[in-house]
């Protein structure tokens, strides 16, 4: 992780901090030192505003959608509360006469519990405002505490002693520890019963030592966990996954424990993290990792797999110690605070935004950062500190385009030295969905229309030039877009493929699909374009070759690349979470035109592809990095002297599936499987390179006959002869009836009989006769003199059925 802020205000100096996150978005961090006020900051680490207090902060919370923030200080009955959404603080008199000390919002309402140092406890609503006191509740200081799923709220108290109430304050359950109880949390135990009864169950460490799990519907019945003296005590805990929880102990020890009734407390991990102390854990389910600091080190490990340290972060800075570690919701942002009063904020994790137009990337580095390269071609990466976390970012030939809600930011590569210049910002009519760039224009989508302008220009020229689409609401809302280099295409939630040119913005065709289109993948130069439907099913369109539905189509698609490789025209790939799918185009085979799955290769977790050029992909991942993936189906690339004939026939394969040419001659003189290499040729319609296979293989008959036919213009023809080559006689047959030539399929004919092992004088009246009805026209004499003889095939009566002969 890279480091995104360090606060270090004067006034917290020398002293820990309380710090709480924004829940949910995690935009704000409240965070309060020895001075009496709140600060808040933004994820930026910038000061957003402060909240002045009586006397030093004790507590507070944010409400479970991160509007409002809960405080509590020294030496005032007063509740602060600041709203996020108008950055205004108010105050309520909570009627208590003692010290608060405890404060916490519920998790599925807008409740508030308030506990005191005499044991009292107050119960807001902040949707009406209503206060329930509740006196005596404890008869000593309220230390901790938690909320159910169902509005249960269970407190600890200096008292050693665990209640239960409901959300009006009456307690249903109360029992008595052995020692000081804290960090309490409701959850599931893992047992086969507990799943219909909900958060039933309370765990609470006592006196550091223990750990007590209290099931409210089995209050007899406590089971009370303790570990190895040689751990140190127990400095906090987090249930995660199925009745699991993790503890780290004081003396470096990091364990993980079951709670399934037949494996109670059984320890699944452990591993002495730090040397000398542990001080905090911390547990974000979002990016599937958890964390614990001690010395002067955090150490990351996968929730997964916990012998994976994935990151380990020094701070030799900090001498006096660290203090607690905190994860926003989204687990973008690691906050820890130390023992000399200062606060550092870890980016763990960044939203993987990035595009690519041909063999450029420009993808998120940093909150604040966005990077452009070239890697195909060489070029140097560019960085450009842009103004607000972009929730998309858009790449071009000469400019790229970052924005949020409905704003966005436009930058233009510089002409003098490598960089890019900010141009503008535009505020568009709704928020934007998506947007594209060209070379001159851009095409942003919102509320189901699509805006293209250009990029450059004078303001009236922009006005003059911008175009709306759809012209006409009654065309249906637009779902997806994508820009080439001169057309804009879009699918429609009425099923529509509609391809715009964008200089004069004129519909240049549209297909009917028979149910919406959410997502379209033209491919390098427009002329083909992949698209999925609400069915999520996927479709390669072809103004050449109509429409084909792609087989094995996963309905987990999120996205497809096309080959950038020039000889990989026709070659593209579709991708979701874990696998990507090659797929290629056969324009020419004798069966006509196809589209085949070659095969899959696994994703690494958690990387989006971004480019894929000549079998390599090129992804982001998570960390603001870019990395590499080599496709499974284009081993044939990197093939050796050394691999086995079942791998270099394999590599064959996908050489002849992605019509790669020049990598057949070179692996089959490898693998010398001539007959497969052969057949594919022909099935491809590969003259040229079938005449030289079969030349070295040795078979000179069929070079003969390929050499014959090598100069054949007409597709259908050539077809033909080549399926007489495969003995496919019925798609000969098929091939020769649409061929100039029909006449032609009078050879399969023959080649039928004969095959038959009919007498010569057979054949060759049938020849004739054949000849004489097809010249007359007399197709059904003909048919029915065959039926009568007991010489009649189903494909002689096609034959004479031709009116062209």
């Amino acid at each position: 992780p890279q480091s995104a802020f360090v606060l270090a205000e004067k006034a917290w100096a020398g002293s820990n901090l309380l710090y709480k996150w924004q829940k949910s978005f995690g935009r704000y961090i409240a965070v309060a030192g020895q001075d009496n006020t709140v600060k808040i900051f933004d994820r930026r680490g910038h000061k957003w505003t402060e909240i002045n207090l009586p006397g030093r902060c004790v507590g507070m919370d944010w409400d479970k959608d991160g509007d409002i923030l809960a405080v509590i200080a020294a030496k005032s009955s007063s509740i602060f509360l600041w709203d996020a959404s108008v950055s205004k603080t108010s105050q309520i008199d909570s009627g208590m006469r003692d010290q608060m000390s405890f404060v916490l919002w519920s998790k599925t309402s807008p409740l508030l519990a308030v506990g005191t140092v005499k044991g009292n406890l107050l119960i807001y609503n902040q949707q009406t405002s209503r206060k329930i006191p509740v006196l005596g509740k404890h008869s000593k200081k309220i230390t901790c505490g938690c909320w159910s799923s169902q509005n249960l709220l269970a407190l600890g108290s200096d008292d050693n002693t665990l209640s239960i109430s409901n959300h009006e304050g009456d307690t249903i359950r109360q029992t008595t520890v052995r020692g000081k109880p804290a960090e309490m949390y409701f959850s599931v135990m893992k047992t086969d019963e507990s799943s219909a009864q909900g958060e039933s169950t309370v765990s609470v460490s006592v006196d550091k030592k223990i750990l007590m799990l209290f099931n409210i519907n089995d209050p007899g019945n406590q089971i009370e966990l303790a570990f190895e003296r040689h751990y140190g005590n127990i400095v906090s805990y987090r249930w995660y996954g199925d009745g699991y929880i993790l503890i780290g102990f004081s003396h470096g020890y990091f364990v993980v424990i079951s709670t399934h009734i037949r494996e109670m407390g059984y320890e699944l991990y452990r591993a002495h993290n730090h040397k000398d102390c542990l001080n905090s854990i911390a547990i974000s389910t979002a990016v599937n990792k958890c964390a614990s600091c001690g010395d002067n080190s955090i150490i990351i490990h996968e929730l997964s797999d916990r012998k994976d340290i994935s990151r380990i972060i020094q701070l030799h800075d900090e001498n006096k110690g660290l203090d607690q570690l905190s994860w926003t919701d989204d687990g973008q942002l690691l906050a820890l605070s130390t023992q000399r009063g200062t606060l550092h904020v870890f980016l763990t994790k960044l939203p993987i935004l990035g595009d690519s137009y041909g063999t450029r990337l420009a993808y998120l580095t940093s909150l604040l950062e966005v990077t452009v390269c070239n890697q195909v071609d060489e070029e140097s990466p560019v960085t450009i500190e842009v103004e607000v976390e972009p929730t998309f970012i858009a790449v071009g030939p000469c400019h790229v385009a970052v924005g949020m809600n409905n704003r966005a930011w436009f930058y233009a590569l510089a002409d003098q030295e490598p960089g890019f210049n900010k141009l503008k910002d535009i505020e568009y009519l709704g928020t934007i969905a998506s947007m594209c760039l060209n070379s001159d224009y851009a095409a942003a989508l919102f509320e189901g229309k699509v805006q293209l302008h250009v990029i450059e220009g004078k303001d009236q020229d922009e006005k003059k030039q911008m175009k709306l689409f759809p012209g006409d609401d009654r065309k249906g809302r637009i779902l997806c877009h994508a820009l080439t280099a001169n057309i804009l295409y879009y699918g429609t939630d009425s099923g529509s493929v509609v391809s715009v040119p964008v200089e004069d913005c004129e519909a240049l065709s549209s297909y009917s699909h028979s149910v919406g289109v959410r997502k379209v993948f033209p491919d390098v130069i427009g002329t083909r374009v992949v698209f999925i439907d609400n069915q999520n099913s996927g479709f390669l369109l072809s103004p050449a070759n109509s429409c084909f539905e792609l087989p094995n189509f996963s309905p987990t698609i999120t996205g497809v690349l096309w080959d950038n490789w020039h000889a990989g025209r026709g070659v593209f790939v579709a991708y979701d979470d874990d696998q990507v799918y090659t797929y290629a185009l056969h324009e020419t085979t004798i069966y006509g035109p196809q589209v085949v799955l070659v095969g899959s290769t696994a994703l690494p977790f958690s990387q989006k592809p971004l480019l894929f050029d000549n079998g390599e992909l090129t992804c982001q991942t998570a960390s603001g990095r870019i990395s590499k993936v080599e496709l499974s189906t284009h081993s044939f690339l990197k093939h050796t002297a050394t691999n086995s004939s079942t791998e270099l026939s394999r590599q064959l394969a996908q050489a002849v599936m992605l019509k790669r040419s020049a990598m057949l001659e070179t692996l089959n003189r490898v693998c010398s499987n001539w007959a497969e290499l052969g057949k594919a040729c022909l099935v491809h319609m590969e003259v040229e390179l079938a005449i030289q296979v079969y030349r070295m293989s040795g078979n000179v008959g069929m070079v003969r006959s390929l050499q014959r036919i090598q100069g054949t213009e007409e597709m259908n023809l050539l077809a033909g002869h080549l399926a007489m080559f495969l003995e496919d006689y019925d798609r000969a047959q098929d091939l020769y009836l649409s061929s100039s030539s029909p006449v032609a399929a009078l050879e399969v004919c023959l080649r039928l009989f004969s095959a038959a092992s009919l007498p010569r004088w057979c054949v060759l009246f049938i020849s004739s006769s054949v000849c004489v009805f097809s010249l007359s026209q007399q197709y059904s004499e003909a048919a029915q003199h065959y039926e009568e003889g007991q010489y009649y095939d189903k494909a002689v009566s096609a034959y004479i059925r031709c009116k062209n002969w």
